[in-house]
């Protein structure tokens, strides 16, 4: 018997009723993030109600696309299939300027030069006709994705 792998290719979000703002404005090359409009908490992920007041009132609104490199890991693997020539990659989490925790991946730097507390910005990146990806690249370098 042989040993197959079995991939649909790479995964990607599905959006749904909370999320759909969140990647509409992704693909208009816009970050934005869930702000409550009773007391002006920023969220992400997307939800209902608000983690600060609990309420129901919100905005999407946009947001820097700026933040700081909190922290991060290299993938090396094992990892699914569809990303295994990708590997290594710098897995991220932005502090962004609104204060909100954003995972995602680091681009356009080599890892030797990451280091906690550098400025990053996003940038958005195609997956196919329904989804942008949103991902970061060091503040002024020039985006080869």
């Amino acid at each position: 018997m042989r040993d197959e792998t079995i991939t649909r290719g790479t995964p990607l979000p599905l959006p749904s009723i909370d999320n759909i703002e969140f990647y509409r404005a992704a693909q208009r090359g816009e970050l934005r993030f869930q702000r409550c409009l009773e007391c002006q908490h920023w969220r992400h992920y997307p939800r209902p109600v608000c983690p600060s007041c609990t309420s129901t009132r919100f905005e999407w609104a946009r947001a820097t696309g700026r933040g700081e490199l909190y922290t991060w890991t290299v993938v090396h693997g094992p990892t699914l299939p569809a990303f295994r020539d990708r590997l290594p990659y710098t897995v991220i989490d932005v502090l962004t300027d609104e204060g909100i925790h954003f995972q995602s991946e680091l681009l356009d730097c080599d890892r030797e030069s990451v280091r906690p507390g550098m400025r990053l910005e996003a940038v958005f990146i195609r997956a196919n006709d329904d989804i942008t990806l949103v991902k970061f690249k060091p503040s002024g370098a020039q985006s080869i994705s």
